[in-house]
C-alpha cells in the first residue's frame, strides 16, 4: 500500500471520524518545503476518505506567533515589531518596510501578505483545507478553557516539560505569554494569576493584566500545539523531524495534551526538502523557491508526485534543473502504465507487486482532483524543451509533433505544458545541459584554434551532413562517420568539433534532435561558412 493508505488504515482502527491537521507560521515566503507538510496531510486525508472515513482536513495558520527578528527581506522599520504577533503587524511593501496604508484601511497584515500566494498555489495544486487562524482563535476565546487548565496546572506542566525535554525552565516561567505594553510577547514577566487575568510587568516599566478569554497573549509553543489538538479535535498530524526528535515538542505535547484532558493525535514525522546545492529551505534565510514559482515551471501533478512518491521519512532534494526534467519524464512514464493490467500478472514476485502498487498509489495521489485519471501526453519534457527553443511559435511546435506522428491534436493539457515550458526556458532554473543555442555566425575563435585533424573533421562533417537524409538516425550516423578518413583515435573528437562549430561549446544536448528541428539548409550554411573561414 501507499504510505498514505497505511496511515489511513491505522486511523480506521481507531475511529470512523478524524481531523487531519497541518500548520505553518507565516514568517516569510512559503516554499516547496512547506508543501511537504500540507501535501502529506492532504494525501492522508484523501486516503482516509477513500477508506470510507469521515475526514476534516484543517490548515492552522500560526499568525499568533511573534516576529522573531528583522529578516534580510525586511526594512529597518520592522525593528519595532520584533516580538509582536504576525497577524497584528503591517505587511511589508516592496522596499521591505511596513505598508501602513493597507494595514489601516484593509487590515492587511504581515501574515496575510505571505499567506495569500501560498493559498493560491494550494488551490492550483488541488489542496483546499479548512483554514483556522490561530490569532483569531485566541481572540475569540477558543483557547480560553484549555489556557485556564494550563495556568491552573502550571507546576505539573512545568515538570512535564523539564522531565521530557531534559532542560530546565527559567525562574518565573508561566504557561501563558501575555502581551506587553507595546504589543509584544517578550520582555515581560508574569507577576500573578487569577482567572481570567494574568498580571504582568514589562521591561519598559509598565504593568497590566492579560485576559485569557480575549487572547491578550498566547500559550508558549510547547503548550499551544497540544492545546490546538484539544480544541480542534486533531486525530492525525504530520510534522517535521525537528518536532519529532526525542525530547522535542511532540514528546512533551503528547503528555501535556492529556493534562489538558485530550488524547494526542497519531503522528507522521517527515524529512525536510532541500534545494539542490543550497541545503534546507528557509524562509527567513531567503533560501527558497516558492510554490507559485515552481508551478510556473511544471504542472501541479508533477509537484504532487514529488511528495507522493517519497516515503515521509525520506529526505527530498528539489532540483529545478535536470532533476525536475527527470521527475517530469518519470511522471509521463508512470501515466502511460496500466497498473491494473500489470498487477494481474500472477508470476509477479512480492517485491515486484509492491513496487507496482507503490507507483500506482503515488500516481493516484498526484492527481489534482481526487479520483481523476491522469493521461500521458506522449511528449516528453526533453522533447518539448527542444521544440520550445527551436520553434518560434506554438503553431510550429504542434506542427512538428503532428508531422512526426507524436500527437494527433493539441489538447489544453499540452498547451498548458508548453506555456510552462516557455517560462522555464526563460528563467534561471532551466538546466544549461538542455539549453539550445545554435550559432548564427561561424565560431571564429574556435575554428582558428583547430588542429589539422580538427580542421579535416570540420570539412568532413560539412560534407556528410550536406549529403545525408535529414532525420535523427542519419544525422547520428553522419557525425561519427566524419572521422573515418581522419587518423584520430576517439569518436568524441567529431562531436567536439560539431558542438564548437554549431553551438559554440565543446558539449551539450543531443545534436541530432536539435539539427532536425533547425533544418538542413541553415545548418549546412553555417558549416560551409566555417569551412570558408579555415581557408581564409
Amino acid at each position: 500500500m501507499h504510505w498514505a493508505d497505511v496511515t489511513a488504515q491505522a486511523l480506521a482502527h481507531k475511529s470512523d471520524t478524524h481531523v487531519v491537521s497541518t500548520g505553518i507560521t507565516p514568517s516569510g515566503e512559503f516554499h516547496i518545503g512547506h508543501l511537504r507538510e500540507i501535501l502529506t496531510g492532504d494525501m492522508i486525508a484523501r486516503a482516509a476518505e477513500n477508506a470510507g472515513l469521515k475526514v476534516d482536513f484543517v490548515f492552522i495558520i500560526d499568525s499568533a506567533d511573534p516576529l522573531r527578528k528583522v529578516y534580510d527581506f525586511l526594512g529597518p522599520e520592522y525593528e519595532q515589531f520584533v516580538g509582536n504577533q504576525l497577524g497584528a503587524i503591517p505587511a511589508p511593501k516592496e522596499d521591505g518596510n511596513p505598508d501602513w496604508d493597507r494595514f489601516k484601511n484593509e487590515n492587511w497584515t504581515y501574515a496575510n501578505h505571505f499567506l495569500e500566494p501560498f493559498l493560491k498555489a494550494l488551490k492550483e495544486i488541488g489542496v483546499e483545507p479548512r483554514l483556522i487562524d490561530n490569532l483569531d482563535s485566541y481572540r475569540s476565546g477558543r483557547f480560553a478553557e484549555l489556557s485556564k487548565i494550563a495556568c491552573d496546572r502550571a507546576d505539573e506542566i512545568r515538570e512535564t516539560i523539564e522531565r521530557v525535554s531534559g532542560r530546565e525552565l527559567p525562574d518565573g516561567w508561566f504557561p501563558w505569554s501575555p502581551l506587553n505594553s507595546r504589543g509584544g510577547l517578550d520582555k515581560v514577566r508574569v507577576t500573578g494569576y487569577e482567572y481570567p487575568l494574568v498580571h504582568w510587568e514589562d521591561e519598559y516599566g509598565e504593568s497590566g493584566s492579560s485576559d485569557l478569554t480575549k487572547g491578550e497573549g498566547k500559550l508558549p509553543w510547547r503548550i499551544d500545539w497540544p492545546a490546538k489538538w484539544g480544541w480542534v479535535g486533531v486525530t492525525c498530524e504530520a510534522f517535521g523531524k525537528d518536532h519529532g526528535a526525542a525530547g522535542g515538542s511532540y514528546s512533551t505535547g503528547r503528555e501535556i495534551v492529556k493534562i489538558l484532558g485530550h488524547e494526542p493525535p497519531q503522528p507522521l514525522v517527515y524529512e525536510w526538502i532541500s534545494l539542490r546545492g543550497k541545503g534546507a529551505m528557509s524562509s527567513s534565510a531567503g533560501n527558497t523557491i516558492g510554490p507559485i514559482e515552481a508551478l510556473r515551471l511544471v504542472p501541479p501533478q508533477i509537484l504532487r508526485l514529488l511528495i507522493a512518491k517519497s516515503k515521509p521519512n525520506k529526505a527530498i532534494e528539489f532540483d529545478t534543473g535536470m532533476g525536475l526534467v527527470t521527475l517530469a519524464d518519470e511522471f509521463e512514464r508512470l501515466a502511460a502504465r496500466n497498473f491494473e493490467q500489470e498487477l494481474s500478472n500472477e508470476d509477479l514476485s512480492r517485491r515486484q507487486k509492491v513496487q507496482i502498487e507503490d507507483a500506482a498509489g503515488a500516481m493516484k495521489m498526484a492527481t489534482v482532483v481526487s479520483g481523476q485519471n491522469i493521461e500521458a501526453t506522449a511528449v516528453t519534457f526533453r522533447h518539448l524543451a527542444l521544440l520550445a527553443q527551436t520553434k518560434s511559435s506554438d503553431e510550429a511546435v504542434w506542427s512538428s509533433l503532428q508531422s512526426s506522428g507524436v500527437i494527433e491534436s493539441v489538447t489544453p493539457q499540452l498547451q498548458d505544458r508548453l506555456n510552462r515550458m516557455r517560462y522555464w526556458i526563460q528563467s534561471t532554473h532551466f538546466p544549461v545541459e538542455m539549453r539550445v543555442n545554435i550559432l548564427t555566425q561561424p565560431n571564429k575563435a574556435a575554428i582558428q584554434g583547430f588542429s589539422k585533424e580538427e580542421a579535416a573533421i570540420l570539412r568532413s562533417i560539412s560534407h556528410e551532413l550536406s549529403t545525408c537524409e535529414w532525420n535523427k538516425r542519419e544525422i547520428n550516423a553522419a557525425i561519427p562517420r566524419s572521422i573515418e578518413s581522419v587518423p584520430v583515435a576517439h569518436k568524441w573528437l567529431a562531436y567536439k568539433v560539431a558542438y564548437l562549430c554549431l553551438m559554440g561549446m565543446e558539449k551539450g544536448p543531443r545534436l541530432a534532435p536539435i539539427l532536425v528541428e533547425i533544418g538542413q539548409q541553415k545548418i549546412i550554411k553555417l558549416l560551409e561558412a566555417s569551412v570558408e573561414l579555415l581557408e581564409a
